[in-house]
């Protein structure tokens, strides 16, 4: 690599800069994730499943997968599982919970499919202390529920996150399940490091998290959660994780990360090219929060700086990821003029074979952890450094598009203002009729 940039060394210090401090960061992050340690179980735990614990879903579509999970679920002995979907889906729904378990399991419904109002439904609904959402195709190991419940023994503890890991769609991986593969081993050392640091995590995942009931009953949680806007202006459906992550730090709670083999979930990914639409509204949900976090609620700062500092990364990672293939396609330019009229001392191919070998060592180094446990997933490393460069163009155009909110992979996801309109108006009759229904007045005239 020093013959590379043998003749213009200097012009070259920069670039190595940037890549001994973004391998420097790397290492302490790995070093922070092998110093962590998950909250042991308590040996007379003050929350039990049993009595403490509602399972709140929000669905529109749950498949044959849903069983699979539910199983899953029930096994730790939860209190009850409430299914929250729209109106037109009651039947299937109610049919999936009955073929699982329907004396735990309850089916409820809003009048439009929309996350937000789903799980706010789900809260008003729930009497226990403890409710734990989840996706509908979240596989738990038979100990998530305990681990999870472990962490709530610190009374300040308000939020609980899990590690995770993919569950193939069919006999074995896509090149697009391998890539997520690839994304959730990196988030997993990322969340387990910032979590050991200073105790924050950038969002407690949307797949499973456990939080203490009485934050979310709060009146202005649940307004502010169904009437999240971007800018003022734009409804946000999507970025309820994100949202519940930044409420925990903005109203002074703290979150764990449960990252461990006994809390570790399985979940499936889009196994084809729809993974891309994924990862955009995820992009675009991190860049709002992200904004949010740091320049306009800004306890992050001082609660989490480590936290705060690895979101800050992130923001400028997609424009310094993208220097490289700008400096050799310049190199490869100036290859092409020659030495002796000012020109590079190397020809273009020998530039890029260097390129492309430095490339695979590091990312490669990288995807240790996970090429450990799957070292026949070594085949995908080119994938993913392609991956990795189209994320960070991706990064960008999500940036510029963030005033779009519409959820990207999922049919049936209708005008966000309008059901959120209609279930205002659903729960005001409601509220007026157990008015009149409880009316002091009314009372009084009957006692007489």
């Amino acid at each position: 690599m020093l013959y590379l940039t043998s003749d213009k060394f200097p012009v070259f210090v920069p670039f190595g800069v940037i890549g001994f401090y973004r391998y420097l960061w790397y290492l302490i992050r790995l070093s922070a994730s092998a110093a962590y340690r998950p909250v042991p179980l308590p040996e007379h735990p003050t929350y039990l499943a049993s009595e403490d614990v509602t399972i709140i879903v929000p669905t529109i579509d749950a498949g044959e997968e849903f069983k699979e999970a539910a199983h899953s679920w029930l096994v730790g002995n939860p209190r009850e599982i409430l299914i929250i979907t729209e109106e037109k889906m009651l039947d299937p729904l109610q049919e999936l919970a009955n073929a699982v378990d329907p004396e735990r399991i309850r089916v409820l419904t809003v009048p439009f499919a929309n996350k937000r109002l789903q799980m706010s439904h789900g809260i008003r609904n729930t009497s226990t202390d403890i409710i734990v959402f989840a996706d509908d195709d979240a596989i738990w190991p038979p100990t998530m529920l305990p681990y999870m419940l472990a962490c709530f023994e610190d009374q300040k503890i308000g939020g609980v996150g899990t590690s995770q890991r993919v569950q193939p769609c069919g006999d074995r991986m896509t090149v697009w399940e391998v890539l997520a593969a690839f994304r959730l081993t990196i988030r997993n050392i990322e969340i387990s490091a910032s979590t050991h640091i200073d105790g924050g995590v950038p969002c407690l995942s949307g797949r499973t998290a456990a939080y203490r009931t009485v934050i979310l009953k709060d009146p202005d949680f649940l307004h502010g959660f169904t009437h999240d806007y971007w800018l003022g202006k734009y409804h946000l459906n999507s970025g309820d994780d994100k949202f519940l992550t930044r409420w925990m730090v903005s109203h002074g709670w703290n979150t764990y990360i449960q990252c461990c083999k006994e809390a570790e979930l399985l979940s499936t990914m889009k196994p084809n090219w729809r993974f891309l639409k994924q990862v955009l509204r995820w992009t675009r949900n991190t860049w709002r929060s992200d904004l949010r976090s740091l320049f306009m609620e800004r306890q992050i700062w001082t609660s989490h700086p480590y936290t705060a500092y690895t979101m800050v990364d992130k923001l400028f990672n997609p424009f310094t990821l993208l220097v490289g293939p700008t400096l050799v396609i310049y190199l490869c330019f100036k290859s092409t003029k020659g030495a002796h009229t000012d020109g590079f001392h190397l020809p273009a191919w020998n530039i890029l074979a260097s390129w492309f070998v430095w490339l695979s060592a590091t990312r490669t180094a990288k995807l240790l952890p996970h090429l450990w446990h799957r070292p026949q997933h070594i085949v995908y490393v080119p994938a993913f450094i392609l991956f990795g460069y189209y994320f960070a163009i991706m990064k960008i155009y999500a940036l510029l598009t963030l005033h779009e909110t519409g959820w990207g992979t999922r049919a049936g996801i209708g005008d966000i203002s309008a059901a959120t309109a209609a279930m205002d108006q659903t729960e005001k009759l409601e509220r007026e009729r157990a008015q009149q229904q409880y009316d002091p007045q009314d009372r009084y005239v009957h006692a007489q």
